[in-house]
């Protein structure tokens, strides 16, 4: 699916949009410059998975991870500070991949060779101020 947002608040109606589709286990990968829409379209899978307070969402980037709760957890990954495959790997990001709730990679193509099979790819790119191309490829089947 290819769609283009031309404001925030449309990006994160996508990934309310998104969240809807999503069970426990399965892993969001998302990529695209800085700026291009990441974060702002995790705060729409947290409001459509439940989560209290979905607007205080950000970017993990320096603690990596994030946990919040909804209907199930939403574990929220941020990789962009992160270089080397073997520090990606010593998070223990299985627990997460492979745990009950939904988790949601930003910087997902630092991990692609240990990346799940089964995700969903969403990939950005800035077409504007506040316009993003949002492609979504769900590779879960």
């Amino acid at each position: 699916m290819y769609m283009i947002t031309k404001s925030a608040e449309e990006t994160i109606l996508a990934g309310e949009k998104l969240a809807k589709k999503l069970k426990p286990g399965d892993v969001v990968a998302l990529s695209g410059n800085l700026g291009s829409g990441k974060t702002t379209f995790t705060k729409g899978i947290g409001k459509g998975l439940g989560v209290k307070n979905p607007r205080r969402i950000n970017s993990p980037t320096f603690v990596l991870i994030k946990e919040y709760d909804g209907k199930m957890p939403l574990y929220h990954l941020d990789l962009y500070r992160l270089d080397a495959l073997k520090e990606i790997e010593n998070l223990a990001i299985e627990e997460y991949i492979y745990g009950k709730g939904v988790t949601v990679i930003e910087w997902a193509e630092k991990m692609k060779c240990i990346l799940p099979k089964r995700h969903i790819s969403v990939k950005f790119k800035v077409k504007g101020d506040d316009k993003r191309e949002v492609a979504i490829e769900d590779l879960r089947d």
